[in-house]
């Protein structure tokens, strides 16, 4: 997305607990895996979905929607969701979350169309996937 000014990396509130989100971070300003090909000067935030079932992530994406428009005129469309690997994969520590796509239509109905599912994988996770003992989504 040429015209994206702002990334969002939406991560599991009980992955977080145990992950400091470092990989997914470090991914972000490497620019690599899913990051790959954005912009040097693209813009970062992350926060939880807020817990089980993910409603909470409706209130912190309004109180997003605001800040972005009143402190950096960065409209929604200018915005790209990423849904944290912790919640769109299956993997050691958990499945993929059973309400991606209850989180997902919030975070559409809030007005922002950019979602990605994935932010990173390790080199481990990504062999048991072909390896098949961890499920693709």
């Amino acid at each position: 997305m040429n015209n994206a000014k702002y990334v969002v990396i939406i991560q599991c509130d009980i992955a977080h607990r145990r992950c400091s989100g470092f990989a997914c971070t470090n991914a972000f300003y490497d620019k690599e895996e899913m990051f790959e090909g954005y912009d040097e000067n693209i813009r970062y935030i992350s926060f939880t979905c807020g817990g089980c079932c993910g409603k909470g992530i409706s209130a912190k994406l309004e109180h997003l929607s605001k800040k972005l428009r009143k402190k950096n005129n960065i409209k929604k469309d200018e915005v790209i969701i990423h849904l944290a690997s912790c919640m769109v994969t299956d993997n050691h520590h958990y499945d993929r979350c059973p309400h991606v796509d209850y989180i997902k239509s919030i975070v559409s109905k809030k007005g922002y169309k950019n979602i990605v599912e994935g932010s990173y994988i390790s080199k481990n996770a990504k062999a048991k996937r072909e390896k098949g003992i961890y499920s693709c989504h």
